[in-house]
């Protein structure tokens, strides 16, 4: 039973000792550590000032400063990561606020840390080693303070001393190294706010290469079908129209079958043109919004208005997005509105793209029990856009959507 107790005693007795003389050596390394990164971004930060106010500028000036103390923060976080094992995460170069952090801590809170720091610990393990030496290297009758060395008491009295000393530079070097590592983690690394930020940026920018990539996909797919599967059956139509036209001889049975042949060819060439124009019209790359909006509304059976004020082209993504959201929205008008009339009206302002459609319907559209306005919300909301829909009994309804250009 005692050993059983002992076992763990010993094993806390060795992290102990192993953390204070970690901590006592992360102070001392510490000193020339701040000392050289001190002086860099000290040199660095005048060199700057020199460099703003001549003809180089204050950027470069800016990110000569940065570079700076970035490899200054890269020999801490070595530092940290092996005497006190603590990782610090290096945050992004473009990172203005982290980088200004990093300068001012290598530049005041480090250097001061580790020098001041250092210096104290280097000077409490100096006086107690001198303490513990001093009665053993000097001859008997050797007087110091007026105390007689070669007396056991004064003897007791240097020892004691020296184990103060010893047990001060321990607790010193731990509060340093709680106090260091507290700074380094507050100036050196991201703060928590910084890192969700950084984290909304990279999935906002993650989602929209999904979605440009699902737009290029269905880009390719328009064009595969257009140039191919749309051209054989074109070239199919053809032939069985002259087939049906010069086949004269034969029996009628065999007229019959020609003629349904022709008309089923004829049948899925216009499904396959209504599919592909469904997948991404090749007008909407070629002449923009404007024309692609203007053959949906001369094709919508529903009489729509279209006014469209577009000086500048928004990305292809969020054309797409404005051209489907305008061709379901009449889809939905001539199913279920029972309008009369559709105003259609898309305008640009600053890096806004602003769509509004109108009808006289009978109204009671609601997004919560129809699939088709909650899937013109989810796509207008893959490049933070939003929808909003106006659609009391009796009507009119209006939807609105707000797509931002630059997503």
């Amino acid at each position: 039973m005692t050993q059983a107790r002992g076992i763990p005693y010993r094993g806390h007795m060795r992290t102990a000792i192993t953390k204070s003389w970690k901590a006592t050596v992360h102070a001392v390394t510490g000193l020339p550590v701040a000392v050289v990164t001190g002086s860099l971004v000290h040199t660095t930060g005048v060199i700057a000032l020199v460099m703003a106010a001549s003809i180089v500028g204050a950027p470069a000036a800016r990110e000569t400063v940065f570079a700076v103390s970035r490899a200054c923060t890269i020999l801490q976080r070595s530092r940290f990561a092996a005497l006190l094992s603590e990782e610090l995460t290096l945050p992004p170069a473009r990172h203005k606020a982290a980088s200004w952090r990093g300068f001012w801590y290598h530049a005041a809170a480090g250097c001061l840390t580790g020098i001041v720091g250092g210096a104290i610990i280097i000077a409490l393990w100096s006086l107690a080693i001198v303490s513990a030496l001093l009665p053993v290297f000097q001859s008997p009758g050797t007087f110091v303070f007026g105390q007689d060395l070669s007396t056991p008491v004064t003897w007791t009295i240097f020892y004691t001393i020296s184990v103060f000393l010893v047990v001060a530079a321990i607790a010193a070097a731990l509060m340093l190294a709680r106090l260091d590592l507290k700074a380094a983690q507050v100036m050196l690394q991201l703060t928590r706010t910084e890192e969700l930020e950084q984290r909304v940026e990279v999935l906002t920018e993650s989602r929209a290469e999904v979605v440009d990539a699902a737009d290029a996909e269905r880009r390719r797919i328009e064009r595969d079908l257009h140039d191919g599967a749309q051209q054989r059956l074109v070239s199919l139509a053809m032939n069985l129209g002259m087939a049906r036209e010069s086949l004269s001889d034969v029996d009628d049975r065999a007229r019959e079958v020609i003629a349904a042949a022709h008309d089923e060819a004829k049948q899925a060439l216009t499904e396959l043109r209504q599919l592909v124009r469904g997948l991404h019209p090749a007008v909407l790359d070629h002449r923009g919004l404007d024309a692609a909006l203007s053959g949906i509304a001369a094709r919508s059976p529903v009489p729509a208005h279209l006014s469209v004020d577009v000086t500048k082209r928004p990305s292809p993504t969020v054309e797409a997005i404005a051209y489907f959201v305008v061709s379901e929205a009449l889809t939905n008008v001539a199913k279920h509105a029972s309008a009369k009339a559709v105003d259609i009206t898309v305008r640009r302002v600053g890096d806004v793209l602003y769509l509004t459609i109108r009808d006289d319907g009978v109204g009671g559209a609601d997004p919560a029990r129809g699939s088709g306005l909650r899937g013109l919300s989810q796509r207008v909301s893959s490049v933070d856009g939003t929808l909003r829909v106006s659609s009391p009994a009796g009507g009119p309804t209006v939807i609105t959507v707000e797509l931002p250009c630059e997503s």
